[in-house]
């Protein structure tokens, strides 16, 4: 089989080397099937499923090879799994795995927390940290971890006496006050917090009661040469040998209940943790992922559709091509600048090529052409039904605002990759903030106070920010902006061009030496001086000036088009939705994912999108030394790594003469479930997910079974690490291992 959706690498010699390994472990693994195979049997599960509503599902997860007790999985007195799994932070997945609140996620979602706590001292990401003691474990400021403890189906409360065709704009603000309403009810009722989701494009509202914990401390991460293992050139790939996790605990005040951070709190005292199995699995295992998908949309029209690999991702991957190639040149020349932007660059570059298997991915399905198929099936449906008269006409009239759309969809996407994605120009919404305070009627005193508590707020900014890589980013996506939306630029950005003889070089070097945005302590002294209707400085300042005209532009012309072309979508979408669920008598609905608490169930699975011949499930140590290259700044295996491989130094955390280090399976997961528990038929904890392979992507739209795969960290990785590698035996010596 072709190995052209497998390795995705900028660099050539280093791609060569990972394909010659492969074949040595493909050569133990690889194996032909007949057509009428055992595929049926491992075949991918899609779906993000509502855990209240997995009793649905039981006959299907039976079948699969579940062999636990559904109210084990989710319940509503203590003893679920749903008590051990947490939303980390704003966007991952963790998992509790001990009884005083130890928390596995990802190393990619611990990464800002290293970022905040490293210095040149400290450089966490060159060389990790594993804390030796509960005293040495670092809190991390802002950090929270949220517990669900109940979900409950409030459709009938939120939606009651609304009609299906009533306008959006009247019906959902009844449906924001209704859920204001409830939320503040259920709050004082239950004496936890509150929130109220739509599904299913809002024809369904669903509770969720829950707990967030405040003191969330630092415990261990393995440096990025565990676990970035690989970097861009492994990331949404497959084969994959990064060690993609990170420790951190859980503590509470002395009542065991959330608390701010204080030296005095204590260990979280869990209620549920994930009993972890070393046993292993082998192909056709059971599997379950349990966590917080982001977002998808996968009953998404084909109009739709085609706005997503035709004009938004291309978009996308062009601007941050541009500017990762920026990043990469000053953090390839500074370790300060790299400490400053890994962070930084991550995030840039994890969307960037996502977004690329995502496009692949779609056009090798025909996505949109089978959207349409199914399209054709839903109009014969809809004129046949006619309980339904609104169905008849969704079609039609979604096609006409989805093409409507282009240029604004267009525009945007350019704006908000380009001009907004420079970090100066971000620094004009502070300058906003800072205009604010001067239309208050507040004394002087009082305003400068104000202003200087803005200003100083910005330090956590100019802490992680270079200006000479900014100010490159800003010329590189700047030109970017000029030649790709020319006729609609605002005039203020006109005029400063030609007033800086067309040259965009010239125009950065001004903006950059003159805005009082440029450094912390210029924007400090300006603060420290202001006066009563002073705004003279604000209004003349070149980044204020680029931040309001664009958002001026985008306020005036482009927001308010938008606006009206998504609610209308959205109206349509949820009428779309209901007629779905009415008329397609074949299909298992389950809601789009929306960061909230979900179970996908699946296989260990190999990936085999082509045909017959499988691609093995699973790496080890092994694969991963064999990659070693110490000139390479991401395939460069520490040498304790490499020394404890000789030496067969494993522990009990090895297996068949190598330890396992990431695998495949086949549940439906998306952005939000990384760090989520990979889970086996007893509900035991064997990894944390982690990564899709490259064209799998597209799953966030289309889920096909041949090409859509989790990928994990093997939890004996995980162990192995930090046991042997980080010299943190401790930690294990807390979780309940099993086999």
């Amino acid at each position: 089989m072709p190995q052209r959706c497998i390795f995705i690498s900028a660099n050539q010699s280093m791609n060569m080397k990972r394909k010659s390994v492969w074949k040595l472990v493909l050569s133990k693994s690889l194996f032909v099937v007949t057509l009428f195979s055992s595929a049926g049997i491992l075949m991918a599960k899609e779906g993000v499923w509502l855990p209240p509503k997995l009793i649905e599902q039981e006959k299907n997860l039976r079948a699969a090879g579940l062999q636990m007790k559904i109210g084990d999985i989710y319940n509503e007195d203590g003893t679920g799994l749903n008590n051990a799994v947490v939303l980390f932070g704003r966007g991952c997945t963790g998992e509790i795995v001990s009884p005083t609140g130890l928390l596995l996620t990802n190393h990619h979602c611990g990464y800002g927390s290293a970022q905040s706590l490293s210095s040149a001292e400290n450089d966490y990401f060159a060389n990790g940290f594993w804390a030796k003691n509960l005293n040495e474990e670092l809190p991390v400021k802002g950090l929270t971890v949220t517990f669900i403890r109940k979900i409950i189906d409030v459709t009938e409360e939120i939606t009651h006496d609304l009609s299906d065709e009533m306008p959006d704009s009247e019906r959902d603000s009844i449906i924001k006050s209704r859920i204001a309403d409830a939320e503040k009810m259920y709050e004082k009722k239950m004496e936890m917090d509150a929130t109220i989701k739509p599904y299913f494009k809002g024809n369904e509202y669903w509770l969720a009661m829950s707990e967030t914990f405040r003191d969330i401390r630092f415990v261990g991460f393995p440096p990025n040469a565990i676990g970035a293992f690989g970097g861009d050139v492994e990331n949404w790939a497959w084969p994959r040998h990064t060690g993609d996790f990170s420790v951190f605990r859980v503590y509470a005040g002395t009542d065991n209940r959330p608390a701010d951070y204080h030296s005095q709190n204590k260990p979280y005292r869990t209620p549920k943790h994930f009993k972890i199995n070393i046993s292993g699995y082998k192909e056709g295992d059971f599997t379950m992922v349990y966590g917080f998908p982001g977002r998808t949309d996968e009953y998404i029209s084909s109009y739709a559709l085609k706005h997503v690999y035709e004009i938004s991702d291309p978009i996308s991957i062009e601007a941050r091509t541009r500017k990762l190639d920026v990043y990469n040149k000053y953090m390839g020349s500074s370790r300060e600048v790299f400490l400053k932007y890994t962070s930084k660059k991550g995030h840039v570059a994890n969307g960037w090529k996502k977004w690329q298997g995502e496009v692949k991915g779609l056009k090798m399905n025909d996505a949109v052409g089978k959207k349409r198929k199914y399209e054709s099936e839903f109009a014969k449906w809809a004129a046949d039904d006619k309980s339904l008269p609104f169905a008849d006409n969704l079609l039609p009239q979604m096609k006409k605002y989805s093409e409507s759309a282009d240029a604004l969809i267009y525009e945007d996407r350019y704006q908000r990759e380009t001009v907004l994605g420079i970090e100066l120009v971000g620094r004009g919404a502070v300058g906003e903030q800072m205009m604010k305070c001067f239309r208050t009627d507040m004394k002087e005193p009082e305003l400068r106070d104000t202003i200087m508590k803005i200003a100083q707020r910005q330090e956590g900014f100019y802490k992680n920010y270079d200006l000479p890589t900014d100010k490159d980013v800003f010329k590189t996506l700047m030109t970017l902006y000029f030649n790709k939306c020319a006729n609609t630029l605002p005039e203020y950005y006109r005029v400063a061009y030609v007033g800086h003889n067309e040259d965009i070089n010239e125009w950065a070097e001004d903006i950059y030496k003159g805005s009082m945005f440029a450094t912390h302590a210029k924007l400090k002294a300006w603060a420290e001086n202001v006066k009563v209707g002073d705004t003279a400085g604000l209004l003349a300042d070149a980044v204020y000036q680029l931040y309001h005209e664009v958002m001026e532009e985008r306020r005036k012309n482009l927001l308010p088009a938008l606006d009206a072309y998504n609610s209308k979508m959205n109206y349509l979408e949820r009428l779309y939705m209901k007629a779905q669920m009415k008329l397609d008598k074949n299909k298992e609905f389950y809601p789009d994912a929306n960061l909230t608490l979900r179970l996908s169930y699946g296989k260990i699975q190999g990936l085999d999108p082509d045909g017959p011949p499988k691609y093995s499930y699973q790496t080890t140590l092994k694969d991963l030394v064999a990659l070693d290259d110490p000139k390479s700044d991401i395939f460069n295996v520490p040498d304790k790594l490499v020394t404890l491989y000789k030496n067969k130094d494993y522990g009990r955390w090895g297996a068949a003469g190598s330890v396992p280090v990431a695998f495949l399976a086949s549940n439906h997961t998306t952005g939000g479930n990384s760090g989520s528990p990979v889970l086996n038929a007893k509900g035991e904890l064997i990894g944390t997910n982690f990564d899709r392979p490259y064209e799998g992507t597209m799953s966030d739209y289309y889920f096909d079974p041949n090409r859509c795969r989790n990928i994990s960290v093997d939890i004996r990785y995980i162990l192995f690490i930090i046991d042997k590698f980080g010299g943190a035996g401790w930690l294990v010596d807390e979780m309940d291992i099993v086999k």
